[in-house]
């Protein structure tokens, strides 16, 4: 397998294949000469597309492992900045950068944050219970441990959708009264044991997971100043494209670039990947991007 920001073959699980990637290019239609920005740069895939399509391009990450393997493959023509893409103004600020060609934004877990089992983000290997893209700041296992237990059934409910929360909730607070939650696989078993009538299928855990790792690292947050931002630092004529893998995400998106004075919606519904990229990687089954260019003054496009 080729690895896209280092040009090279390597066997590493960790190489990362980005998903939608001939749609984001035909959206984000990378030159010679542009600027961009890849505000959720993880394992660089979509990065180095826009790099071998001749253009400048500034990434930013706030994993530890994500900016450390970027800046040790040392493309040409990448920037990498250390922070979270709802700070994108201030980051490009920095750099004298106060205007760009195109934004992607790929939302939340990356591939390598998935595979790698010591990150607590899958309910499929034990690990830690972390969760936390950034390495700092409050854990999932602090949010269990700690929590009220209406409180954590308002998280699971709210940002995984989970009809079942109250009773997952309630199991979570009557465990950890016998033992602290430390592990990914005891949560996972705490969840499916709460869960009435679990036999076969996704597994039960699945929900509640997700809506924990938004709330640590406060990503619908982060969406929606990442969007506001983004829409600041485009030029005219410039574009913006957004991946989302859930419907809460999906949605934000949505209603932002149809309520914006300034973008005009490229894509009047999110566009998903092939059957044969689905049948060869799973994860980009759920993905929808949704694309937008920013309006000349006057509000014309260009």
């Amino acid at each position: 397998m080729t690895d896209p920001l280092t040009d090279s073959t390597t066997e590493s699980t960790l190489t990362h294949w980005p998903v939608l990637a001939a749609e984001v290019l035909a959206a984000l239609a990378p030159a010679p000469g542009k600027v961009f920005v890849d505000g959720t740069l993880g394992g660089a895939g979509h990065t180095g597309l826009l790099l071998d399509a001749g253009a400048t391009v500034y990434g930013i990450d706030q994993d530890p492992y994500a900016l450390e393997r970027a800046r040790a493959a040392g493309r040409p023509g990448l920037t990498v900045l250390e922070g979270n893409y709802r700070d994108m103004p201030a980051l490009l600020a920095a750099e004298g950068v106060s205007g760009v060609d195109g934004i992607l934004l790929d939302i939340g877990v990356s591939s390598f944050q998935l595979d790698d089992t010591q990150r607590g983000f899958s309910y499929h290997s034990d690990a830690p219970l972390d969760m936390r893209m950034s390495q700092s700041g409050e854990s999932a296992a602090d949010v269990v441990n700690t929590y009220p237990e209406e409180e954590i059934a308002a998280i699971i409910y709210e940002y995984g959708e989970e009809r079942h929360s109250r009773r997952i909730a309630r199991g979570i607070v009557y465990a950890r009264e016998r033992a602290p939650i430390e592990t990914t696989v005891q949560l996972a078993d705490i969840i499916k044991r709460s869960y009435p009538g679990f036999s076969k299928g996704i597994h039960p855990a699945r929900r509640s997971f997700q809506a924990l790792r938004i709330h640590v690292n406060d990503e619908l947050g982060a969406l929606r100043d990442g969007l506001n931002g983004a829409e600041g630092l485009l030029r005219p004529a410039g574009r913006l494209a957004v991946i989302s893998f859930h419907s809460l995400e999906d949605r934000i998106v949505k209603r932002f670039m149809q309520g914006s004075e300034s973008l005009h919606p490229l894509t009047k519904r999110p566009v998903i990947a092939t059957d044969d990229e689905q049948a060869s990687n799973p994860r980009a089954r759920s993905a929808k991007l949704r694309a937008a260019e920013k309006l000349a003054p006057g509000g014309e496009t260009a």
